[in-house]
């Protein structure tokens, strides 16, 4: 009873920590904060920006009191929570798309609350249904490819779904002029981010390439745009999500989505078309010659019909071995005008025509085998062979699959390395057209420290997360969760489960054992019948008499001895008797002493001559 009272007391007390800690905030972020993630003016611990990490939980008002975290070392860091500096820096498009005056970029975009038990954070939100939209922004520093990664990321939401349209991020190449020109033929180095119509859904990763035998840009695709893992629920699920590409010096990437990585490569091996061109082309002059025969196989012209060879046979024949059934009704129709239906009250004939009651199965025919003409069932014609053809034989005149010539290619060069020919960036933009409202964007950071990228969305986007996880998470998740960020609990878990079974161990499966009267009579019981099972075990082994087989025989002897006595008595007198009586005890008592173990058993006879005695 005490281990299950205890081993309840320790359950209810962990799910009481973890429905208390469901209930409190994920995070409380200082503007103060230094760039290692910790906070101790309020006695408030920060995330350091590490997976899983968080800082300590502090409810106020079923809501967080936020504050934009502060960093150094980035490009761009725009948290959307300054609607001064937001209308200062960023520059709606004025103008309409290359190709037609009409199709101006009259889309709003606003500032809104990334949510309601978030205070004091706010987002970038597309606000108009099927329109062009383009806002931009400089970066405080141009961003060049050189020595140091490119890392971009940013929040998206689709509050309302994605029927057609995108949510990418272009950045702008160097110099970018005049933002409030930005159509969608701005220069930009790099695109990326999700794109949506009906279902097709990318991850777009574009990057421009810089021909370097005459300048040229060229547009390079990411293979595996459209096959990045759960893509479809960032467009569906109405949660923030963290996308993340990560560029490195050496040419390889890796881009994240809600810090899991959906795609690595190279920027030579991973896009199309490829960054440098083949080395050998097509002579695009070559064609093939008239007489050039690609046929592997030819009809053998030499080949005849044979004479028994008549294609008239049809595939299929009636059954000539088939009967019409008894039956089988030939002057009954399958179907008939059906007697019950009656012509609408609103039919016209002269609009609608004759009307005519609607056909439906002749019950007549039901009970029989078939009603109307009757014509025997199609068999497989022995006959049948078909058109004939000539079989095919090994084409003589056969020379191979044409191709043109290869000749040097005039555009080819060698890059390797494409990150260093990236046209530097100067700004971010959206330039975007949609169906849908309501896509939201934050935090969106450009930098060259990838730890900077880390420890930002450890203070923005984990908040997001966990506070939709808080919304969606049963208890078992909760619980998990709220164990692993205090590891102390498995400690509460294992002593819950570990302290039952060992008194159950303890009290229903070990067997109690007898305590001996006395320690002398013990061991020399045990010396006793030590010594007794060895002899025995010797004595099977050698085929010696036991002391039982001893004991018998002496006994059966003896008995036998004291009957002769007892007769001679009843004959010659008391006396004499007693002195056979005590011959046969005093062989008794030599013979106890020959063998003290184990104890003779007298027979009944010798009992009684000892009882007589007595």
């Amino acid at each position: 009873m005490f281990g299950q009272s205890y081993t309840l007391f320790l359950i209810f007390v962990s799910i009481g920590c973890v429905l208390s800690g469901s209930e409190d905030t994920p995070h409380v972020v200082s503007s103060d904060s230094p760039t290692d993630g910790h906070d101790m003016s309020d006695g408030i611990d920060v995330s350091d920006g590490s997976e899983g990490s968080g800082a300590s939980d502090v409810s106020v008002d079923q809501s967080i009191l936020y504050s934009t975290p502060n960093i150094d070392n980035y490009y761009i860091y725009e948290h959307f929570d300054d609607s001064d500096d937001f209308e200062n820096r960023w520059i709606r498009s004025e103008t309409s798309k290359s190709d037609s005056q009409e199709l101006k970029y009259d889309g709003q975009w606003a500032l809104t609350p990334t949510t309601t038990a978030l205070k004091g954070d706010s987002c970038l939100i597309v606000k108009s249904r099927a329109k062009h939209h383009a806002i931009s922004a400089k970066l405080d520093k141009v961003f060049k490819f050189n020595a140091k990664p490119l890392v971009l990321q940013y929040e998206v939401q689709f509050r309302n779904g994605q029927e057609c349209g995108g949510a990418y991020l272009k950045l702008l190449s160097s110099p970018s002029g005049d933002l409030k020109k930005l159509n969608d033929k701005s220069q930009y180095s790099l695109m990326f981010g999700p794109d949506k119509c009906g279902n097709d859904m990318k991850l777009h990763l574009i990057f421009q390439h810089k021909n370097p035998k005459n300048g040229s840009l060229n547009e390079k695709h990411w293979k595996l745009t459209s096959n990045v893992n759960k893509i479809d629920e960032v467009f569906k699920d109405n949660r923030w999500h963290l996308i993340r590409l990560e560029i490195n010096t050496d040419n390889t990437f890796e881009v994240t989505l809600d810090k899991s990585s959906v795609g690595k490569g190279s920027l030579l091996e991973d896009f199309n078309p490829p960054v440098n061109p083949p080395k050998f082309i097509d002579d695009p002059n070559d064609s093939k010659p008239e007489d050039w025969d690609e046929r592997e196989k030819i009809a053998d012209p030499d080949a005849v019909k044979p004479d028994d060879w008549d294609e008239s046979e049809p595939r299929k024949i009636a059954d000539p071995k088939a009967a019409k059934p008894d039956d089988w009704a030939e002057d009954e129709p399958e179907m008939i005008a059906d007697s019950e239906a009656k012509q609408p009250s609103d039919w016209d004939t002269e609009m609608d025509g004759e009307w005519e009651a609607p056909l439906i199965a002749n019950p007549r025919c039901a009970q029989l085998s078939g009603c109307g003409k009757w014509s025997a069932p199609l068999i497989d014609n022995d006959r049948f062979k078909g058109k004939w053809r000539a079989p095919l034989i090994v084409n003589p005149l056969y020379k191979g699959k044409w191709a043109p010539k290869k000749i040097p290619n005039p555009d080819f060069y060698q890059d390797s390395n494409p990150f260093r020919t990236l046209l530097p960036i100067d700004a971010v933009a959206f330039e975007l057209w949609t169906i849908s409202d309501g896509i939201a964007f934050d935090n969106i950071l450009i930098t060259d420290d990838p730890d900077v990228g880390r420890h930002i969305s450890a203070l923005t986007y984990q908040i997001k997360k966990e506070m939709s996880d808080s919304e969606t998470d049963n208890i078992l998740i909760k619980a998990v969760k709220y164990t692993n960020k205090y590891p102390w609990l498995w400690a509460v878990y294992i002593t819950a489960v570990g302290i039952p079974v060992v008194l159950f161990i303890a009290f229903c499966c070990v067997s109690p054992t007898k305590r001996p009267e006395s320690t002398e009579s013990t061991a020399t019981s045990g010396l006793s019948a030590e010594s007794s099972s060895a002899s025995i075990a010797q004595n099977k082994k050698t085929d010696e008499s036991t002391p039982d087989d001893i004991l018998a025989e002496e006994d059966e002897q003896t008995t036998q001895e004291l009957d002769a006595e007892l007769d001679e008595e009843e004959e010659e007198g008391p006396d004499d008797g007693d002195q056979d009586v005590d011959d046969a005890d005093n062989t008794e008592e030599e013979s106890d002493q020959e063998i003290p173990e184990p104890e003779v058993r007298s027979s009944p006879r010798l009992r009684k001559t000892r009882s007589r005695k007595e």
